[in-house]
C-alpha cells in the first residue's frame, strides 16, 4: 500500500506513479469543503482525488464499478471504496443514504444520478464537477452528445438547489485540447445578512 504525496498524486517510482494529477479545479476549491468532513469519489478512476482529499486528512470514499485503479487504497485508513454500477437504473443506496461534506465528479456524465448527487450533499456541502461538454467531439472522445454537457448545464442543475461559487464553461489546451465545464457549488441559499435575500458568498481560493 502507498502512501499519498502532499500533492495527492502517489509517489514517484511507485506502482501508481502514472496517475494523473489532481484537476487544477478541484485542487484550487478543496480549502472550502469543511474540515475533516467526508468526500465522495464519484467514478473514481484511479482515485486521483481520493488520495488529495486523504493527503487534506478528510475521510474519503471512491464510488465505480472498477476499483482496480484504487487497489493500492484497499484498506487504508480513512478510505472507503464502494464497487457499484451507477448506470443501472438501480437506486445507489451510498447516495441515497449518506451525506458528504463534498462530492467530486470529473471526466463522469450520468444525467441521472443529478438529483441523488444533490441529495447526498450535507448542508453546507461542496459539489466539485468538471467534465466534457458540447464541442468536444472536433478534439477528439468522448464525442456522443449523450456524454457531453449542453452550454450551462451544470448550472440548470444547481438552479435553486445551490449557490453558485465559480463556473467555467470553454476550450482548453491542458491537460489535452478539449471543451470543458466546471462547476463549484455549495448546498446553501440561506439568506444571509444584509443581502436582500441572497446567501452569504463563500471565499474564493487564490
Amino acid at each position: 500500500m502507498s502512501t499519498p504525496s502532499t500533492t495527492g498524486s502517489p509517489q514517484a517510482g511507485s506502482p501508481h506513479a502514472a496517475i494523473s494529477p489532481p484537476s487544477p479545479w478541484v485542487a484550487r476549491f478543496a480549502p472550502l469543503v469543511r474540515a475533516g468532513g467526508p468526500v465522495l469519489d464519484l467514478a473514481c478512476g484511479s482515485g486521483r482525488h481520493l488520495r488529495l482529499f486523504r493527503s487534506r486528512n478528510h475521510p474519503v470514499v471512491g464510488l465505480d464499478r472498477d476499483l482496480r485503479g484504487v487497489a493500492d487504497l484497499s484498506g487504508a485508513a480513512g478510505v472507503e471504496l464502494v464497487e457499484a454500477d451507477l448506470e443501472n437504473g438501480a437506486p445507489v443506496p451510498l447516495l441515497r443514504d449518506r451525506r458528504f461534506a463534498a462530492i467530486v465528479v470529473t471526466n463522469y456524465l450520468h444525467r441521472p444520478l443529478f438529483p441523488a448527487i444533490l441529495d447526498a450533499l450535507e448542508p453546507g456541502g461542496l459539489l466539485l464537477y468538471e467534465t466534457f461538454a458540447l464541442g468536444n467531439a472536433r478534439f477528439g472522445r468522448p464525442a456522443s452528445p449523450a456524454f457531453l454537457l449542453r452550454s450551462g448545464e451544470l448550472l440548470e442543475m444547481a438552479r435553486g438547489r445551490l449557490q453558485v461559487v465559480a463556473y467555467e464553461h470553454g476550450e482548453v489546451a491542458s491537460p489535452k485540447a478539449a471543451v470543458v465545464q466546471r462547476l463549484c457549488a455549495v448546498k446553501d441559499l440561506e439568506a444571509g445578512s444584509g443581502l436582500d435575500g441572497d446567501p452569504e458568498p463563500r471565499p474564493l481560493p487564490g
